[in-house]
């Protein structure tokens, strides 16, 4: 269970990203807002949920640098102008989608920061710097994950553990530790978390 806070200035805005993060009984909203500065942020809180709207670069930083500092943070927006103000801030681990994006994205979305990644809608990225220092800084994959092993990274993803994707691909769970074995291998990751970020930053892994 995933124990998240929403910021947004209009209550029926936010009593719908509830009742869409919630839907799917992994999520669990804890904390709302109506501004960054009425979060009481209790520490359960593991990711932030807030609607980016139009505000001054130095009040954005202001009050977003101190939340965002050990907890992730993903901004819905309405308009790719909207995330110019991001680059006043230096989060650790960041999401920026539009608000109108699906509901199994923002659920999907809200995993992936859990798990320390950084997730960004195309034509929204507001760091593109920090972007080609990460892509620059990636290994090249000496050699292609094979159809099988995608299939087996895109259910690791999920939060399967070893029995559970044997049982989605009718193998053993022998025969998936030898995958894993070969995938982390391959795109250079020493563990599950790692692996996920890779397979994201590469495109192996639909969001």
């Amino acid at each position: 269970m995933i124990r998240v806070a929403i910021v947004a200035s209009v209550p029926a805005l936010r009593a719908g990203l509830r009742a869409l993060l919630e839907a799917s009984g992994e999520i669990r909203v804890v904390e709302e807002a109506s501004s960054p500065a009425d979060l009481e942020l209790s520490p359960e809180v593991e990711v932030i949920v807030a609607v980016l709207e139009p505000a001054a670069g130095e009040t954005v930083r202001r009050r977003w640098q101190p939340l965002g500092a050990e907890r992730a943070v993903l901004f819905l927006t309405e308009s790719p102008e909207s995330t110019r103000i991001l680059s006043a801030l230096s989060l650790p681990v960041y999401g920026v989608l539009p608000l109108e994006a699906s509901p199994e994205t923002m659920r999907a979305a809200v995993w992936a920061l859990r798990e320390g990644l950084i997730v960004l809608a195309p034509g929204l990225a507001p760091f593109p710097r920090l972007l080609r220092e990460l892509s620059a800084a990636e290994e090249e994959i000496v050699e292609p994950l094979t159809p099988r092993e995608i299939e087996v990274l895109q259910l690791l993803s999920l939060g399967l553990a070893n029995k559970e994707i044997a049982a989605r691909l009718g193998i053993s769970e022998h025969t998936v530790k030898f995958h894993l074995s070969a995938i982390y291998s391959k795109l250079g990751a020493a563990n599950r978390a790692e692996a996920v970020r890779r397979g994201l930053q590469r495109g192996l892994i639909p969001l």
